[in-house]
């Protein structure tokens, strides 16, 4: 067995600075067998003699590092790892399975937040695992080129302590390859909350791993009609947009202090009352992939008086279904991206046939929810206000015509005029760009829903990226600036209720020339 060059180690300070608590000292186990060290444990008790009980020590704040990072990405197989579940509330005994080709690996679980010191906060540990290679990819479904990790279980990590929130675990090995993989403890409840959506979905689409997604097959075969959660994401950090797009949302809402909860849009799809008495919603980065039942849930939030804020473009674009996996319910997205008309229930007239929302067998555009539609890729170029005394822009110091340099791309929307777009709309950006050889523009908007509900809606794929100034090219500190005071804003605005009651839009679409139809060729 190959040791270790550079074991985690966890100082105690540390320890008791990230859980308010020492860990329990546990010795003698085998570390291939023992299940993790579990961060959080009870206090020691107070001196049995002790006539008078102790004053209880108030619990410091975690202390926050930058430790969950990789600095050594493997993208050759080094290490690869999954988990049993896209997400779970407090207590669910997550499985982990892991594969290498090295000799041991050891993982580390942190919590992704505004902590003094860093962005995430340690909780949870392996201690070292003998490493083996698991058994290569293999469909589960030949006819829709639905690849699987037919991996065992390495460990069962116990959750019982963690809170509700966005976490990361980092897996090394004893050589330092390094991976990730993203995990969200779900909140039981919303009420009086913003709630906090990772797009899960999207990221499994555009997932390669095993040479298959919803876009790609492997050597020129044809993509997959549906794409599994029982497998690693590609690449080392995997999973699309969760670094450049979810986490700096995260960070950034946790920094306003207000209530929080935390969901994947599957767990819309399996508890539809998610979203019950929340007092915002914010979807984080690109959420493409949805199912009927995620959008009647997001729209009655809206109807109920949620505030809803859409922080990317090409939202709710496809409509898929989700279906079991080897590991429980909704581990499969079906979608029947480039071949519709092969799908079962699309020659059934289904509403559940897997197509674009804005087309038969069912049509259900996506802007009577978002105010916009997706409408082209690539896209490169600046933000410009067209209505700077708009409430979120509040503390921006933008003008009419400021342009905020790159914050457009690489996909956009657009306002399309029609009897089904909400009104009253406000247009808050109008941005001039060409898209193969076509020239047309996109907008941000705001408008305001009869249960005095707001919703935002970015326009751009760059939103997130842009508020750490990590997107395919850099955009500045100004862009960064805007984005992160926009976003704060928004939380904590949503975080007061119903806020078109505060903030009513001013219906300004008549001002501008849009057209009701895409002019822009298809790529």
């Amino acid at each position: 067995m190959t040791i270790l060059a550079q074991p985690m180690t966890v100082l105690v300070a540390l320890v008791v600075l990230a859980t308010g608590c020492a860990p329990d000292a546990r010795t003698g186990r085998d570390a291939g067998t023992d299940p993790g060290v579990a961060i959080g444990l009870p206090r020691a008790q107070a001196d049995a003699e002790a006539t008078e009980p102790p004053e209880p020590e108030p619990t410091p704040e975690p202390r926050g590092t930058e430790d969950w990072r990789v600095s050594r990405p493997s993208y050759r197989g080094e290490v690869a790892a999954y988990t049993t579940h896209a997400s779970g509330v407090p207590g669910t005994q997550l499985g982990l399975k892991v594969s290498t080709t090295e000799g041991g690996w050891e993982a580390a679980a942190f919590r992704i937040g505004s902590y003094e010191g860093g962005t995430g906060a340690f909780v949870w540990e392996s201690g070292f695992r003998r490493g083996r290679r698991q058994p290569a990819p293999r469909w589960s479904s030949y006819e829709r080129r639905t690849v699987v990790a037919p991996w065992e279980r390495d460990l069962t990590v116990d959750t019982s302590t963690w809170t509700p929130g966005f976490y990361v675990f980092r897996l090394r090995t004893d050589t330092g390859w390094e991976t990730q993989v993203p995990y969200v403890v779900s909140s039981e409840s919303a009420r009086g909350t913003v709630a906090l959506v990772a797009p899960v979905t999207t990221w499994q689409a555009y997932n390669e791993w095993g040479g298959y997604s919803l876009y790609a097959g492997a050597n020129g075969d044809a993509p997959s009609h549906a794409v599994s959660f029982d497998r690693p994401y590609n690449g080392a950090t995997g999973a699309n947009d969760y670094r450049t797009a979810a986490i700096p949302v995260v960070v950034r809402a946790e920094r306003t202090g207000v209530p929080l909860s935390y969901f994947t849009n599957v767990d819309l799809h399996t508890t539809p009352g998610a979203l019950a008495g929340a007092r915002g919603y914010v979807s984080m980065g690109h959420d493409e992939y949805w199912t009927n039942t995620m959008r009647d849930v997001v729209m009655g939030a809206r109807d109920a008086g949620t505030n809803l804020a859409f922080l990317g473009a090409n939202t709710m674009y496809w409509r898929i279904r989700l279906e079991p996996g080897s590991e429980g319910p909704a581990r499969v997205v079906v979608g029947y991206r480039h071949s519709a008309h092969l799908d079962p229930l699309y020659a059934q007239g289904s509403v559940d046939a897997t197509a674009l929302f804005r087309e038969p067998p069912v049509p259900r555009p996506e802007h009577d929810l978002l105010g916009m539609q997706y409408e082209c890729y690539p896209v490169d170029a600046d933000y410009v206000v067209a209505t700077p005394g708009w409430w979120g822009f509040r503390g921006t110091g933008v003008r009419r015509g400021t342009h905020v340099h790159g914050l457009v791309g690489p996909e956009a929307d657009r306002v399309y005029p029609d009897g089904r777009l909400p009104r009253p709309l406000q247009v808050l950006s109008h941005s001039p760009y060409s898209c193969r050889g076509v020239t047309t523009t996109t907008q941000s908007v705001y408008y305001t829903a009869g249960s005095g509900a707001g919703v935002f809606a970015a326009g751009t794929l760059r939103w997130g990226c842009a508020m750490v100034d990590r997107c395919e090219r850099p955009l500045g500190a100004r862009t960064l600036e805007f984005t992160r005071t926009v976003t704060g804003t928004l939380v904590t605005e949503f975080a007061r209720g119903p806020v078109g009651t505060r903030h009513p839009a001013h219906d300004n679409v008549a001002q501008f020339d849009l057209s009701p139809v895409n002019t822009v060729p298809a790529s």
